[in-house]
């Protein structure tokens, strides 16, 4: 199915929050009859209802009755597992089931710029929004960054960019969604309890991002990530033209680092781009997302200027080792966007300063053994929280001290009490934030109304 093929036709979506609402108002002015189905209570989708309902949709809450098989396309939301029996029982009938990404592609006229990856992903296509922006490109920022795709593709043209965060749970039900270039920051393990605990069947969902373009579409990638780097020369250099990013190794194409600048080699072409130390959000790990960046909008076209004062200005994006305050010579940083252990070690080792260090929350099957030697080096206290408190504690009881707090505001107090002038408070979690929270957000917006009430 396509998106010409979908007016009259009878489309089923699970999940009544953000992509679902921007799936569904996109599929009814494309004149399909939309059938919107929740497990969540009205009462909690009380906020979501009254679209519903003004859009004339119909729709069903607390669980999914037959109706919701009365369909011949059925588009699921980010946060409903590939293996929810409503999924494995409509496949089993027949039913084409897609992603929200997938269903919006089908009417984007721009093309397309992906980014994935473990890390990285919200910072790497945010810094391409502004290098756009600030070449008065025509762009829209949306996908795994907060706004549905499905929200602004009828007003994209062929003389726009679509730029598209995408996770590897939109990645799993796609078809035909065809990025011109796309973006593989990373692979590290993550979200392994909805994969069946495989790394393995985590990675071929994220490859996904490329298994439809062509030579004449771009593959960006990291080199300095062996599994990427692997998946990339087994799966992907053959079909798609390749460019990798380096911060060790000079490449003969791509972006590398060389005598403290970043490089772009590309069609034999070399290219300052800017001074490592003059790129405003700090770390290694920022550094591969600026390279990333400024290597895809390269290949889209963009200028070195606009690209350069991007880099040399953007200070990072919010939940993302975010600056909070400073009380009595405590710093304390909202890292609430670190759902994953990968993200984590890279924080750590983005300050110079003993941390107290904030962690836990619904676990995903995290291994906390690749943090012990940053935890021994960087660490002052963890403070356990959430859900995965007893885990975190066990993991790290013999490193370093740990304590658990029943709540949020439980935890910033104590690590308050236990930080002196020269330190850092932060939240990093490593876990996603559904036990107490909506969302990560959420999470990192009550720590920060917290703190700044100490």
């Amino acid at each position: 199915m396509n998106g010409q093929d979908i007016r009259n036709k009878k489309v089923s979506i699970l999940g009544a929050a953000r992509s679902g609402l921007a799936a569904a108002k996109l599929l009814k002015s494309q004149g399909a009859q939309i059938f919107v189905s929740d497990r969540e209570t009205e009462e909690k989708l009380k906020s979501q209802i009254p679209t519903l309902r003004s859009a004339q949709i119909a729709y069903e809450a607390g669980g999914h009755s037959d109706r919701v098989y009365d369909c011949s396309l059925m588009v699921i939301s980010p946060g409903v597992p590939s293996n929810a029996p409503v999924v494995v029982e409509a496949q089993k009938r027949g039913i084409d089931v897609v992603s929200e990404l997938e269903l919006a592609s089908w009417f984007c006229k721009a093309p397309i710029l992906a980014v994935t990856g473990s890390n990285g992903k919200t910072t790497t296509t945010t810094l391409l929004g502004r290098i756009f922006e600030h070449a008065k490109k025509k762009c829209v920022v949306a996908g795994n960054i907060g706004s549905a795709f499905s929200n602004f593709v009828l007003d994209l043209d062929q003389t726009s960019v679509a730029i598209v965060e995408v996770s590897s749970f939109q990645l799993d039900h796609i078809q035909s969604f065809h990025p011109e270039t796309a973006v593989i920051l990373n692979i590290t393990p993550d979200h392994l309890d909805r994969y069946g605990k495989s790394f393995e069947n985590y990675i071929a969902s994220k490859c996904r991002v490329f298994q439809n373009q062509t030579k004449k579409d771009s593959l960006i990638y990291s080199f300095d990530d062996p599994v990427t780097s692997l998946e990339v020369r087994k799966h992907a250099s053959q079909h798609v033209r390749a460019l990798p990013f380096s911060a060790k190794t000079k490449l003969d194409e791509g972006a590398y680092v060389e005598k403290g600048r970043v490089m772009i080699s590309e069609s034999g072409k070399v290219e300052e781009i800017i001074g490592v130390k003059d790129i405003a959000i700090k770390g290694l790990h920022n550094l591969y997302n600026s390279m990333a960046a400024a290597l895809a909008a390269r290949v889209m076209g963009m200028p070195a200027e606009p690209i350069h004062e991007t880099l040399k200005t953007f200070e990072g994006v919010e939940h993302r080792l975010e600056f909070v305050r400073q009380l009595n010579g405590v710093k304390y940083v909202n890292d609430s966007k670190a759902t994953n252990v990968d993200s984590v070690w890279y924080a750590l080792q983005s300050f110079d300063e003993p941390l107290i260090v904030l962690m836990g929350g619904r676990d995903k099957g995290n291994d906390y053994s690749r943090l012990n030697d940053l935890v021994r080096q960087h660490v002052k206290a963890i403070i356990a929280i959430g859900e995965s408190a007893d885990k975190v504690f066990e993991a790290f009881r013999n490193i370093t001290k740990v304590e658990r707090a029943e709540s949020m505001e439980v935890a910033v107090r104590k690590a308050a009490e236990m930080a002196v002038r020269g330190e850092v408070v932060l939240l990093s979690p490593a876990c996603t934030s559904f036990d107490w929270f909506d969302n990560f957000e959420h999470r990192g917006r009550v720590f920060k109304e917290i703190v700044r009430k100490l």
